[in-house]
């Protein structure tokens, strides 16, 4: 994983420039996702139910602005609740219960737990009709071996909290859609890496008409099926000379 390439992408696409409309647009929708927990949480129950909803719209929403460039749209914002309101309800329970009974028997295996069901949310995004367990099962399978990068991943934004919190802590709030958009790009390069297999045929297939790495190939095909058949006509044609030169004596005799 190289962390300098996925963070490049995510200012990239969130217009190099933290006054930028892509970066503003992505930080408004946070604020509004903050706002409604907030509210929510007043009454306990609330954060509950509206917890995973939300997190499905976030997760979807910058995995589409990681996939295609699209600003954030506060439409999306509600997504949760009308694509599968108790698949995205249960899945945060799940995790949250699961994460914290494996923090029971130590905090180390809550946090492997953690980034272990991390990418359960943009699996979900990307098949809604996913249940909770296919969706964590999924983030488990894709995460095996990269835990420990999605880990330093993360310890690579304290310098910006640092950065931020110099300004009264508002500065942190322009960090949350950078570090949102690159964990969109890790969930991207993590399930790119079931791809590679087909590369070797992709190129095959379309190489480059007059490529020079494709003509050598071509070349052997030719000789070796076209020299067989042409080289057997020769001895067919030469037996006909013996058949003329009887003929000969045979003209002789008849006018002597």
């Amino acid at each position: 994983m190289n962390r300098s390439e996925l963070k490049r992408i995510a200012k990239e696409r969130l217009g190099n420039g933290i006054f930028k409309n892509e970066w503003l647009y992505a930080l408004l929708y946070l604020l509004v996702v903050s706002a409604i927990l907030s509210a929510a949480s007043v009454t306990g129950v609330g954060a509950i139910i509206v917890t995973g909803p939300l997190t499905y719209a976030i997760t979807k929403a910058f995995l589409n602005a990681a996939r295609t460039g699209e600003k954030m749209n506060l439409n999306t914002l509600f997504d949760g609740f009308k694509d599968d309101f108790g698949g995205t309800l249960l899945l945060s329970l799940l995790i949250g219960i699961f994460v914290c009974l494996w923090s029971m028997l130590f905090v180390i295996p809550g946090i492997v737990k953690s980034y272990a069901y991390s990418m359960a949310f943009y699996i979900k995004a990307d098949h809604p009709d996913y249940d909770w367990k296919k969706c964590i099962d999924e983030s488990k399978r894709i995460t095996k071996g990269h835990k420990g990068e999605l880990f330093v991943l993360d310890l690579s934004f304290i310098g910006w909290f640092f950065v931020g919190s110099l300004v009264c802590g508002l500065g942190t709030l322009w960090v949350m859609p950078y570090m949102e958009m690159t964990k969109a790009n890790a969930y991207l390069w993590l399930t790119s890496l079931d791809a590679p297999a087909a590369a070797p045929v992709i190129e095959t297939a379309y190489a480059p008409v007059g490529d020079p790495a494709a003509a050598p190939t071509a070349a052997p095909v030719d000789e070796t099926v076209a020299a067989p058949v042409d080289e057997p006509a020769a001895p067919a044609d030469e037996p006909a000379e013996p058949a003329d030169e009887p003929a000969a004596p045979a003209d002789e005799t008849v006018s002597e």
